[in-house]
């Protein structure tokens, strides 16, 4: 691999307000987007709380026609593809369209869509037998997850590479090393990748109900998500997308264009072991790190602040601080480490993308979010997680990590252009 890729553009679309700025200003506050679920009663379900985007199609430019044919993660994607488009200042006009590819990763591509029309055909549930008449002409594209990919393509005119990464909760990670790839190796010039998923539907919440990963907690919904507290009792569903602009770096400086970061290592492992389950050895995220930072050139003293994958499981946080350990040796200890699911719940595969949003802001503007609800730290995590407040640090390396059902592990190194590695 011998060029290397910036971010240019950011479009993110996430609880707590649309768009990059609103995203940023609600992690740094250190308040929650967390609530009682709105969007359907959520009373028989074990787990009531999420946290839902406010999102209002036709306020963010989407037409009548949009709006009823796309699903509402196609929508989220639309939205945050437009915004990364017009942060980068690339004009495409100029660009061979067969050198622009796309690169979306989703866990669970239509849900909303699939689920309001199955109520539909079926009355409710009631029927086994469907009617056919029924069916809304659109439903196909919420069935078929590749058309994620075509509606980012035609949004930003791409004629190239074109592909839906679905590898869980790591499919936000995976989307954007996958885009970073096909540039570093001559594939395409310019990457438009990141992630959508819109998982806050009944089938949704009935399944990571029957496998207890989410919070009971119902009565206190700002304060359920608690990555590394003692006290953490699972995970809170979220929603939302975010997408960027990817480019060859020489490309990006031929035309002045703001530079966020580069993506300087990637990895992703399989730990064959299990669907759920995580060793609390935490050597299969190890190893997808140990990779990344192999790769991107620096040691491992260099990373200035660690976005952990930080769902709020009992399993999932001493996994992955014991991979941080491993592979950061004594450094482990002395770098931030933070998880922002503690503020805007866990969206499944669009996550991975939004968590780089984060850390490329992060680089940008000198400031770690923390880590929201972390007053009672659990003996066994024993890291410096930023507790409640965002910090002032430097940096200029960060090292980004997730974790999904399936046994899937990824990490990804960024780094400030003009980085020595």
């Amino acid at each position: 691999m011998n060029r290397q890729v910036a971010i240019t553009g950011i479009g993110v679309v996430a609880p707590g307000g649309v768009g990059k700025k609103a995203f940023w200003d609600l992690l740094v506050s250190g308040r929650t987007a967390t609530r009682t679920i709105s969007f359907f009663d959520p009373a028989p379900f074990r787990s009531q709380m999420a946290a839902e985007v406010d999102f209002v199609p036709e306020e963010h430019g989407l037409t009548p026609r949009e709006i009823r044919r796309l699903d509402r993660a196609a929508q989220f994607a639309v939205v945050s593809t437009r915004e990364c488009l017009e942060d980068s200042g690339l004009l495409f006009a100029g660009v061979d369209p067969t050198r622009i590819g796309v690169s979306v990763g989703s866990a669970v591509g239509g849900t909303t869509a699939l689920e309001r029309e199955y109520l539909v055909l079926s009355d409710g549930g009631k029927e086994w037998e469907v009617d056919p008449r029924y069916i809304s002409p659109h439903l196909y594209d919420a069935f078929v997850p590749s058309s994620l990919a075509s509606e980012v393509g035609r949004a930003a005119g791409a004629e190239g590479p074109a592909a839906v990464v679905s590898t869980g909760c790591t499919s936000g990670i995976d989307a954007v090393g996958y885009a970073r790839d096909l540039i570093a190796e001559g594939s395409a010039d310019v990457m438009i990748a990141g992630a959508a998923d819109t998982p806050i539907s009944p089938i949704a919440v009935a399944c990571f109900d029957a496998i207890k990963a989410t919070s009971p907690r119902n009565d206190d919904p700002a304060h359920a998500s608690r990555p590394f507290d003692r006290t953490r009792n699972g995970f809170v569903l979220g929603e939302g997308a975010a997408m960027f602009v990817l480019e060859d770096l020489e490309h990006a400086r031929a035309r002045g264009a703001h530079v966020y970061g580069l993506v300087a290592g990637y990895a992703t492992r399989c730990n064959a072991y299990h669907m759920t389950g995580l060793k609390p050895d935490g050597r299969e995220m190890a190893e997808a790190i140990r990779h990344a930072i192999a790769e991107s050139g620096i040691a491992p003293e260099d990373v200035d602040y660690v976005n952990a994958h930080g769902s709020g499981t009992k399993q999932n946080d001493r996994h992955e601080t014991a991979a941080f350990k491993a592979t950061l040796g004594e450094h482990a200890y002395r770098v931030p480490v933070s998880s922002i699911k503690s503020v805007i719940g866990h969206s499944l595969g669009a996550i991975g993308s939004i968590e780089i949003a984060a850390c490329a802001l992060a680089m940008q503007n000198g400031m770690v979010p923390p880590t929201a609800n972390l007053h009672e730290p659990d003996p066994e995590c024993d890291l410096d997680y930023v507790p409640n407040e965002a910090r002032a640090v430097d940096v200029d390396t960060v090292l980004t990590v997730g974790s999904g059902f399936g046994g899937f592990q990824s990490a990804m190194i960024l780094t400030r252009e003009g980085t020595d590695a």
